[in-house]
């Protein structure tokens, strides 16, 4: 008895420990949800293609699928086939495998589900992704010369650096617990980039809105099928209970 009361505490500790954990990560931005604006999704397309596919592949969504957000098979080969000649392959990265693990530690990951794959305590997998790709900052201590205070050490580079810009975080010394911490309070842009920072948000929004829409493309088509068959079931639930009273009126 004794011990499964010390393995309780035990692991209250923990819990509390995992939550005061959590309360210290930096909060993730809320992403904009617009998997149904085609405008959003293509520009978002766009961005994916010129900025993201020389590393990351999508090995799960063939270029074609593109035409379920409103391109044209023309547009798609005129604009977006930079790593193969067919409309019908697949998107897979230029990279050399072998070259990517040598440059960043390991090689970049798949992002056909990517957005369902990194939902969290802080929000779901479109808020993680939206906030990830707007926190990197300039750290020369670093092999890619970049960091993230999302995913602090990431590999990854700040591919997007041009539009956005160099920007410092400012944090602001605090005493919790007895322990100095750093808490975040902003960004200081060093250099401008070639978007405004609204601009920037934006073009992110969009990416990340064709990423949450690559991950399931047939999901908006399913809820909207969901609505109709819900409507359909509460429309015959009235008919049957009115046919039900009809049939048993004359027993009672």
């Amino acid at each position: 008895m004794k011990k499964i009361i010390l393995t309780l505490i035990a692991a209250v500790g923990l819990a509390a420990g995992a939550a005061h954990a959590a309360g210290d990560t930096l909060a993730w931005d809320k992403a904009p949800n617009k998997t149904n604006d085609l405008a959003s999704l293509q520009n978002g397309a766009k961005v994916f293609v010129n900025y993201c596919l020389s590393c990351h592949s999508a090995a799960y969504m063939r270029f074609n699928r593109l035409r379920d957000i409103g391109l044209t098979e023309q547009q798609i080969k005129d604009n977006l086939l930079f790593t193969t000649d067919k409309v019908g392959e697949t998107m897979k990265a230029s990279i050399d495998p072998k070259q990517a693990k040598e440059w960043f530690g390991a090689n970049p990951p798949d992002l056909t589900v990517i957005a369902r794959s990194r939902a969290g305590h802080g929000g779901t997998g479109a808020d993680y992704l939206y906030t990830f790709l707007r926190t990197f900052y300039r750290d020369e201590t670093k092999a890619t010369g970049w960091n993230n205070l999302v995913f602090p050490n990431v590999g990854m580079p700040h591919v997007l650096w041009q539009l956005q810009g160099d920007r410092r975080p400012v944090f602001e010394a605090h005493e919790s617990h007895g322990h100095n911490t750093e808490v975040f309070k902003g960004w200081e842009q060093i250099t401008p980039g070639t978007m405004t920072p609204l601009q920037f948000d934006q073009n992110i929004g969009d990416l990340v809105n064709y990423l949450q829409w690559m991950g399931e493309p047939a999901q908006n088509t399913r809820w909207r099928i969901g609505v109709w068959v819900l409507i359909f079931l509460g429309v015959f639930t009235v008919i049957a209970w009115r046919l039900n009273a009809a049939f048993w009126k004359d027993i009672k």
